[in-house]
């Protein structure tokens, strides 16, 4: 996108956070506006993230222009708020290429920039990392300042107040800023969210705090009755003075969006000991109408007209996975009054907006607390109640301790439907699940299912919540398949695949929604193509019969090669001393980048043409 020195003269100035130091602050407010606009007009032809940059304009422009960056460290937590803080670190006229392949990363990303201290993607790392970054600052001498922005949706992560505890013991000399606008990506939940919302200033409580040890401070008895008097504001302004208690230094509420102000608090802070922690508040998709009123349609937004009111809406099509879920959950709510329903904070991209309305009393958004999600669950599960945890495939890693130890290894019957299963796309490497089936496959009670199309996961839902055990249904982002979807729900014979089409010599096992992808290879080769449907257990029936009729077995899946379901087949086969040749097509063992799925699968063999190469140079 190229810059309109007549629409943006400040920003024509700044391609880097150096320039920008060389502006004079009162130029930062128009400075900001302009920043905010081509925000506004890169993403409107881009897509991508919009909403939480539009709400961190200020606060990015503040941070640039009184630290050093990037010899003092700013960690981001997440990083969909980062969109300006590429813009102003080199990668303005790049803008138009993220998250499309080859193109800018999604998020924060090392090997991109050096102002990208940490790669990031998934919530509630940023204190961690920046105190990690402070103590070794502080070892060195260095003189470094360490800087961590996190969300008041992150922040409900325990890790969050894991990082916060140890930074209170440690004491180290780094900030945290709070950036509260009520929002995460669905609206925020929970006790902490609320507590925020009760305090009412905290320039008031500052003020009177300030201003009385300063009245006071050369009268000792009287001194002592002013720090009680603190401690006692404290618990009126700011319930349970949180923070404090932690060990931390709380200053705020401030404007978020009042940038000057921004620049006098950051100023004053840079150079403070111990523990900081700067509470703003701003309004997610701020300078933007649209946006203010709707900040989760607005999160990640399509390709879109700026001066019309709406996004486009999009093509009709076949319903997506999540949707599916979304229906099928509302539907066994309305069979079984024990259905509890467990979301992450992804209700939307979940597909549980509908079933959040008609079944609040079975609802429950945990927020940023995968953890707890899980362990939850599992309570529920012990007094007869029959959960089902939504999770993404990519979030399910961070709690694979609680999926172990709470919920697998006491038996207990808790469904797991995992969206984003495989290939994602624009997300790229912190978001591609592609190692689930590896991490589940290797645990005692679990029975993992991977569709191949909408209505078989339908039908898989159904089998894994009749199921008197753990059970994970695994699918990706998006739809596959043109099957109609039965409203009836159907029993799957646990452990039994599909046998597609009968062939000879090469037997292709496809595990999920690449079976698609194999039909051309196997009326090609005349080849035997079978919907493995089961990752755990096998079919070993029809392995022995396929072991005694082929030379050739392919096994096909969208997950990692390293341990997944093919390497199931492989430990089947050599426990059997099978003499036959085997091919395992899956992810390779790299992370891989963002870019469409089918762009992805293309990369990696795993489109029609490329497993059909992949076979015919096997077998030459």
């Amino acid at each position: 996108m190229t810059l309109d020195s007549s629409k943006y003269p400040l920003l024509n100035l700044v391609d880097k956070p150096a320039q920008l130091r060389d502006l004079a602050q009162d130029k930062l407010p128009e400075f900001s506006n302009e920043l905010r606009e081509y925000l506004l007009n890169s993403v409107s032809q881009s897509s991508g993230h919009l909403a939480s940059g539009l709400g961190t304009v200020e606060l990015t422009v503040a941070l640039h222009y009184v630290y050093n960056t990037p010899e003092d460290r700013v960690v981001w937590d997440v990083g969909h708020q980062a969109y300006p803080h590429k813009i102003l670190t080199g990668r303005r006229d790049q803008m138009h290429t993220i998250r499309q392949k080859d193109g800018l990363h999604p998020f924060p990303f090392r090997d991109e920039s050096d102002y990208d201290t940490f790669s990031v993607g998934h919530s509630s790392t940023s204190i961690s990392a920046a105190l990690g970054m402070s103590i070794a600052a502080q070892k060195e001498g260095a003189g470094r300042k360490t800087v961590a922005v996190i969300g008041d949706g992150a922040i409900t992560a325990g890790m969050a107040f894991e990082a916060m505890n140890h930074l209170g013991d440690v004491k180290s000399d780094m900030l945290i800023i709070l950036n509260d606008n009520e929002m995460s990506i669905s609206e925020n939940v929970g006790a902490l969210t609320n507590h925020f919302a009760r305090i009412l200033s905290g320039s008031f409580y500052t003020n009177i705090r300030e201003g009385s040890k300063k009245l006071l401070s050369g009268v000792p008895p009287v001194k002592e009755l002013a720090s009680r008097m603190e401690e006692h504001l404290k618990g009126m302004v700011i319930p349970g003075t949180f923070f404090e208690e932690l060990g931390l230094n709380y200053i705020g509420p401030i404007d978020g969006h009042d940038v000057n102000m921004l620049v006098d608090t950051l100023r004053n802070m840079r150079n403070l000991k111990g523990p900081q922690l700067l509470h703003i508040k701003t309004q997610k998709g701020k300078g933007y109408k649209p946006a203010e009123a709707d900040p989760i349609g607005y999160h990640g937004v399509p390709k879109f007209d700026p001066n019309t009111s709406s996004l486009p809406k999009s093509k009709p099509g076949a319903p997506t996975f999540s949707k599916v879920f979304g229906d099928w959950l509302c539907d066994m709510a309305q069979q079984d009054d024990k259905l509890m329903a467990i979301t992450p904070a992804m209700r939307e991209g979940s597909g549980m907006v509908r079933f959040s309305k008609e079944h609040a009393d079975k609802y429950f958004d945990v927020a940023i607390a995968e953890q707890h999600a899980v362990t939850l669950a599992a309570g529920f599960a012990c007094e007869g109640l029959k959960p089902v945890v939504a999770i993404y495939s990519s979030f399910l890693q961070r709690a694979y301790d609680q999926l172990i130890h709470d919920v697998a290894l006491q038996n207990l019957p808790v469904l797991f439907a995992i969206d984003r299963a495989g290939i994602v796309g624009a997300d790229g490497e912190t978001h591609q699940g592609a190692y689930d089936l590896s991490f589940m496959r290797c645990i005692p009670n679990m029975v993992i299912m991977a569709p191949s199309d909408t209505n078989e996961c339908r039908q898989m839902l159904y089998t894994g919540y009749k199921a008197n055990c753990p059970v994970a249904v695994r699918y990706p982002r998006g739809s596959a398949g043109t099957a109609d979807i039965q409203s009836d729900m159907q029993l799957f014979e646990i452990g039994k695949a599909n046998t597609v089409k009968e062939g000879s010599k090469i037997a292709i096992l496809s595990f999920g929604t690449l079976l698609e992808n194999a039909q051309l290879t196997a009326n090609e080769l005349n080849a035997t193509l079978v919907n493995m449907r089961f990752i755990k257990p096998l079919d070993t029936s029809l392995l022995n019969d396929i072991i005694k009729n082929h030379d050739v077995i392919v096994t096909l899946e969208d997950n990692a090669i390293a341990g997944g379901a093919g390497s199931a087949v492989n430990e089947y086969l050599a426990s059997q001393q099978a003499n036959v040749k085997i091919l395992n097509l899956g992810i390779p063992d790299e992370f891989i980048k963002h870019g469409t799925q089918d762009e992805m699968h293309d990369e990696m063999g795993l489109g029609e043409q490329g497993i059909l190469s992949s076979i015919r140079s096997f077998t030459a």
